[in-house]
């Protein structure tokens, strides 16, 4: 496929038109290629130098990501921008983004893969930004104890950055917003729920959380949005049967 195929294809999957007013993040195309065709498209979570480095050595045509490089605002080619445009542009590497587009999506959005790995039923749209609703919350058909919760969200094992176990012994209502949404716990609390599951915790929700009795599994920023890219690899790779890799570039936040 090429780059405009490519650009095609994802813009008709994650729909990036319905977020333009409200999300800054330029999502699309942000750097191109030459426009051949691309072999292989990698996917990760940020644009750093790093994952272009990993893209280009998998000889991959395109890198999607979720945090791109540039947000709203025109920045100049400067130190660590310069750099990786410099990368991209020499290993004609095309950068995509998906940013909002990313979070909410309903199948392939980072909190549609988290509230499918918990198993959540009768989902209902959920963490309100701009006046969209970029997670969701449902409820646990046998209720569940904060352990599973975590052991479902994370089933390779790895840990959250951060658990206050304030909620009920037996879970049964969640909400989930991925990422830096720390303050939708407010919501969670105003809504009763049982657990919220973000990937980022705050000092000032210590306490509403312990007082309004709700848990807060903080999955970790990186960890809680690999699963969309993820997602939206399995499914390029199923429609058009071009190879995918995904790199792998945690930060520990």
């Amino acid at each position: 496929m090429t780059t405009r195929e490519l650009e095609r294809w994802f813009s008709a999957t994650l729909s990036p038109e319905k977020y333009e007013a409200a999300d800054p993040s330029q999502n699309g195309i942000q750097v191109e290629n030459d426009g051949g065709e691309a072999r292989v498209v990698a996917f990760a979570v940020d644009a750093c130098l790093e994952t272009v480095e990993r893209a280009i050595q998998a000889g991959a045509g395109m890198l999607f990501v979720h945090h791109g490089l540039f947000w709203g605002r025109s920045e100049p080619l400067r130190g660590r921008h310069y750099r990786v445009v410099k990368r991209l542009i020499e290993g004609n590497l095309a950068l995509y983004a998906s940013h909002l587009p990313l979070d909410a999506h309903p199948e392939l959005g980072n909190n549609a893969g988290l509230a499918n790995r918990l198993g959540l039923e009768d989902l209902e749209p959920f963490g309100e930004w701009h006046g969209m609703a970029l997670g969701f919350r449902g409820r646990f058909l046998e209720p569940l104890s904060l352990d599973t919760v975590i052991s479902r969200l994370f089933p390779d094992g790895k840990k959250p950055l951060h658990v206050l176990p304030f909620g009920p012994e037996k879970i049964r209502t969640l909400g989930v917003v991925s990422g830096g949404a720390a303050d939708e716990v407010s919501e969670a609390i105003a809504l009763g729920l049982d657990c919220y599951v973000t990937g980022e915790i705050g000092h000032e929700q210590y306490h509403p959380a312990m007082e309004n009795r709700i848990s807060v599994v903080a999955g970790g920023h990186y960890q809680t949005e690999t699963v969309g890219p993820k997602l939206v690899a399995e499914r390029l790779a199923r429609e058009t049967g071009i190879e995918t890799v995904f790199i792998d570039v945690p930060t520990g936040l």
